[in-house]
C-alpha cells in the first residue's frame, strides 16, 4: 500500500468549471443558551439568540467548490417558497451560477438544527421529493449544460432529485467529462460508468458487507470498482482517513483532522476539493491528499462549512 506524500502546490483552480447536480437543501441553525429544564417534559429549554442559514446538500458541494476559486454551477430543485428564495440568495452571494428549478408542488428541503452551548440539541427535517415534470425538465437542461463544464459532481442524498442518475452519467461520459458521484442507498448499479464514487465507510458496508482485514477490504473495493466500471473508488473512513482504489494502485491517507468539532458536510468538502483538483489536471494521489487535508480542516468548524484556497495552500 502506497503512502508517498507530495508537496502541496496551488493549481489553477480558477480555470476549473464544476457543475454540481443533486439534492439541494437549506441548512438552518438556531443558536441559543440553555439555562433550565422544561417543566412540561424532561428536555432542555433553548432560548434562541441567533439564527443562521447556510447552503446544504448539493448546494454545499457547490459552495465548497466556489470557495476554492472554481467556477461552480448548481442544478437542482427547490420549492417556490421563501426557503427556495433564500437558497437562490445564498448562491448569488457565494458566486455560484444557479440553474435551480422552482417546483410549485413541493417545499424546499430544510434541515433545522437547534444549537445550545455549542452542542446540537435537535434536528428537524422538512423534505418532499420533486415532481416528475420538473425532473424531466431538469434532465433536459442538464444535457444542454454539459459542454460548459469540465467536471460533473452528482450529489445524491436520496431525496429524489437524481432518479435519472444513470442517464446523467452516460451523457456526461459520452462527452468526455469527469463524473464524480457521492452515492446513497442499497443499489450502486445506477452509478455504473462514473469516473469515481466517494462512499463513506457505512455506505460501502451496506453494499459490500463487512471486512475483517485491510486485504479483504481492498478485494471488496476493487471488485466493486471493476463491477461498476469506475476509474477509481474513494472510500472515506472517518478517523481512519481515506483510501483510493484505482486499477493499478491502492493509496491510503491517514486522517488529517487536528480537532474534530462537527463532521456535518465533510463529505461535501472532500468531493468538491477532489473535483477542483482533478479538473485542474493533477494526479489522483495529489487530489486525494488535498481533499484529505480539506476534510481535516472543515471538521474543525461548526456545521456545514467551507475551506478556502488560503487554508489549503497557505
Amino acid at each position: 500500500m502506497s503512502t508517498t506524500l507530495t508537496t502541496y502546490q496551488a493549481p489553477a483552480l480558477d480555470k476549473v468549471r464544476i457543475l454540481v447536480v443533486g439534492d439541494v437543501m437549506l441548512d438552518r441553525y438556531w443558536f441559543g443558551d440553555v439555562g433550565r429544564i422544561s417543566p412540561e417534559a424532561p428536555v432542555p429549554i433553548v432560548r434562541i439568540e441567533k439564527r443562521e442559514a447556510r447552503l446544504g446538500g448539493a448546494a454545499n458541494v457547490a459552495r465548497n467548490a466556489a470557495a476554492l476559486g472554481a467556477h461552480a454551477g448548481l442544478l437542482g430543485v427547490v420549492g417556490a417558497d421563501e426557503a427556495g428564495a433564500e437558497v437562490e440568495h445564498l448562491l448569488h452571494g457565494g458566486g455560484i451560477h444557479s440553474y435551480l428549478k422552482r417546483d410549485e408542488a413541493i417545499s424546499t428541503i430544510i434541515k433545522l438544527r437547534v444549537i445550545g452551548r455549542q452542542q446540537q440539541m435537535l434536528r428537524i427535517d422538512f423534505e418532499e421529493a420533486p415532481s416528475d415534470s420538473v425532473l424531466r425538465n431538469k434532465l433536459m437542461q442538464y444535457k444542454t449544460l454539459l459542454p460548459d463544464y469540465d467536471v460533473i459532481v452528482l450529489s445524491d442524498y436520496a431525496k429524489g432529485s437524481l432518479v435519472n442518475v444513470a442517464d446523467m452519467i452516460a451523457s456526461a461520459r459520452a462527452e468526455g467529462k469527469v463524473v464524480m458521484v457521492d452515492p446513497k442507498g442499497d443499489d450502486f448499479s445506477r452509478y455504473a460508468g462514473a469516473t469515481v464514487l466517494t462512499p463513506n465507510k457505512s455506505e460501502f458496508k451496506r453494499i459490500a458487507g463487512s471486512w475483517s482485514s485491510e486485504e479483504q477490504l481492498t478485494t471488496k473495493a476493487q471488485n466493486l470498482r471493476q463491477e461498476l466500471r469506475l476509474d477509481a473508488l474513494l472510500l472515506t473512513r472517518s478517523e481512519e482517513g481515506m483510501t483510493l482504489y484505482t486499477e493499478n494502485d491502492t493509496f491510503h491517507m491517514p486522517a488529517d483532522a487536528r480537532e474534530v468539532f462537527d463532521v456535518s458536510g465533510a463529505g461535501d468538502t472532500v468531493i468538491a476539493t477532489m473535483a477542483a483538483m482533478l479538473g485542474a489536471g493533477v494526479s489522483w494521489q495529489e487530489a486525494v491528499q488535498t481533499a484529505n487535508r480539506a476534510g481535516g480542516i472543515v471538521v474543525g468548524k461548526l456545521g456545514t462549512a467551507t475551506v478556502t484556497r488560503e487554508e489549503l495552500f497557505g
